[in-house]
């Protein structure tokens, strides 16, 4: 049983810009899993940070929790053009993620933003959630992976032509999307390699996506193209964030070179990213069983 002061006490921490970020991120991912109003309260009072890699991930967090009770905030976010692109991008996928129609005509709005990942990612939410109402009563989320996704799989099953959808930039982002996750959930060296052929495609968006998902897969073959998006200087920050994470995801030796290369990245956000990515290769590397151990620390705090 989580008691009310145990929750406070990891939103606490989530908070204090004195703890370290590493911290941080495992109270939040704490909070995303215990849920409720107070837990969204907590994650809600962070946004006012000055790290945009640690506000990206709250909104990443209140999308996955599907609660409508973060909407209000979420919508503020995207709202806001002081906040950094990526930032308001993840705003704008966390509400297509709750799923309800009351914010399509918002998320209508901003798919025009200037800011061209927001626009994508707001054109993205909005046809995931007329997906939604075409297919009520059907699941989004299906396959090995319990995110939830801003499209839902494609039902093609063959690698070539999902590969062949994927790269091909003439067809709507939400059709790339769906063959994106196809062949994550389809999983494999092949998939992860097709997967990673999008790293040079157009949209820093679709790229960022790509990092994400191979995170996920854990596949070691996309080693050396997530190791070298992140080492290209020109990439979007964006984009080389979500590569220096799925790389602590894999977690092998060369992974490990990569991210060290980086942990003093001019861009704080990949630097962030990388300080990061180096406590999750430890946690997969280690012994430990749960990441979001924000309540195991502050029941034994001397572990």
């Amino acid at each position: 049983m989580v008691t009310e002061q145990e929750v406070e006490a990891v939103g606490q921490t989530l908070v204090d810009p004195q703890q370290p970020l590493q911290a941080r991120f495992r109270a939040l991912f704490t909070l995303r899993g215990l849920g409720g109003p107070v837990a969204i309260a907590w994650i809600s009072r962070a946004f006012d940070d000055d790290s945009a890699l640690l506000k990206h991930e709250l909104a990443y967090c209140l999308g996955q929790m599907q609660d409508r009770r973060a909407i209000p905030v979420l919508l503020d976010v995207l709202r806001d053009t002081q906040q950094e692109p990526m930032v308001r991008h993840e705003a704008g996928e966390a509400l297509g993620a709750i799923g309800d129609p009351e914010v399509l005509e918002i998320l209508k709005q901003y798919s025009t933003d200037p800011v061209v990942e927001v626009a994508e990612t707001c054109q993205l939410a909005v046809r995931r959630l007329e997906w939604l109402q075409q297919h009520r009563g059907e699941s989004a989320v299906r396959g090995p992976y319990l995110s939830v996704d801003p499209a839902p799989p494609a039902e093609e099953r063959d690698l070539g032509r999902l590969r062949e959808a994927l790269l091909d930039e003439a067809r709507p982002l939400f059709d790339r999307y769906r063959a994106m996750f196809a062949l994550r959930n389809a999983g494999g060296k092949e998939a992860a390699l097709a997967l990673a052929e999008g790293l040079r495609c157009g949209s820093a968006l679709f790229r960022h996506e790509i990092g994400y998902v191979l995170g996920q897969m854990q596949q070691e073959a996309a080693v050396p193209q997530l190791a070298a998006a992140l080492a290209r200087l020109t990439e979007s920050p964006m984009v080389r964030h979500e590569c220096a994470e799925a790389l602590g995801a894999i977690a092998r030796p060369a992974c490990l070179a990569a991210l060290r290369a980086h942990v003093a990245d001019p861009e704080r956000v990949v630097r962030e990213s990388c300080e990061v990515a180096l406590d999750m290769y430890e946690h997969e590397t280690g012994s430990t069983f749960q990441y979001a151990d924000g309540l195991e620390r502050l029941r034994s705090p001397l572990s």
